[in-house]
């Protein structure tokens, strides 16, 4: 177990209490973000992913439209 945590097992590394060293370099920040982005096993990592994709489009929706969803309909 050790061994896989010290490997970066996922969840158990984050069981066994590990914590990896901060990334180096552009390519290795990339490849650690999409390890976690892509890390089916550990539920809180999948919340914050799944969170922070569900705030990015609720930017997108209120910031680069035109249309505003809020505002009275004109009557006929």
């Amino acid at each position: 177990m050790a061994a896989t945590a010290a490997a970066g097992g996922g969840a158990a590394a984050a069981a066994a209490g590990a914590v990896a060293a901060p990334p180096r370099g552009i390519r290795a920040w990339l490849r650690s973000a999409f390890r976690f982005a892509t890390d089916r096993n550990d539920f809180r990592r999948n919340l914050l992913v799944n969170l922070g994709l569900f705030a990015a489009g609720v930017w997108v929706a209120r910031n680069l439209t035109d249309i505003d969803l809020m505002a009275p309909q004109p009557v006929p």
